[in-house]
């Protein structure tokens, strides 16, 4: 299995899907619904509606990669109100949801841009 900081970008779909879905049933939401290169090696990342389970698809050279992760007592922080239905998120981003961590009331410092030293 590849350290989550290899994949180029993480790619969340923030509405529930069908969790009978397979590869190819992923795949052809990434293509046709999240409108993305299912061959671009990124994570794509599905959450069940009880928010409890989520699957991870990737392409990885010769074949698809398909993680699955259950909580047996908690549930995945899920972005619910948000006016895009696919949300890229940083690997750091990701680890933090996979912690149980609320991401998406973490705030950062804003980033500050100099032309000049004092």
């Amino acid at each position: 299995m590849r350290d989550v900081a290899s994949f180029p970008a993480v790619y969340l779909y923030r509405d529930v899907v069908d969790f009978r879905k397979a590869i190819d049933g992923l795949a052809g939401v990434v293509s046709e619904v999240m409108k993305q290169d299912v061959f671009s090696g990124a994570l794509f990342v599905f959450c069940s509606r009880r928010r409890n389970k989520i699957k991870v698809l990737y392409w990885d050279r010769t074949g698809y990669c398909l993680w699955y992760k259950r909580l047996e007592e908690e549930k995945f922080v899920w972005p619910r109100k948000h006016d895009q239905a696919v949300i890229g998120v940083d690997v750091q981003t990701f680890r933090f949801f996979l912690d149980g961590i609320d991401v998406w009331k973490m705030k950062r410092h804003r980033a500050l841009e100099y032309q000049t030293a004092s």
